[in-house]
């Protein structure tokens, strides 16, 4: 089972700006996916075999620091 990252776009938004949609990437910020909500993400890397990710604080996202992220 591989770890993919479900992460908010676009990336590098400023607080408080709406996010457009989400996104599975892979340790190689490979996009696997796009989809309209978090949870759509998450179902999708599950039924795929994944194990999902997500950021402890969305504007921490370094993916080779396993403590700003949670298995979800």
């Amino acid at each position: 089972m591989a770890t993919v990252f479900v992460e908010a776009r676009p990336k590098g938004r400023p607080e408080e700006s709406p996010i457009t949609d989400y996104v599975v990437e892979d340790h190689a910020d490979h996009v696997l996916g796009t989809f309209k909500t978090q949870k759509e993400a998450i179902d999708w890397a599950r039924k795929n075999g994944h194990s999902p990710h997500v950021a402890r604080v969305r504007h921490l996202n370094d993916k080779k620091k396993p403590d700003q992220w949670r298995a979800v």
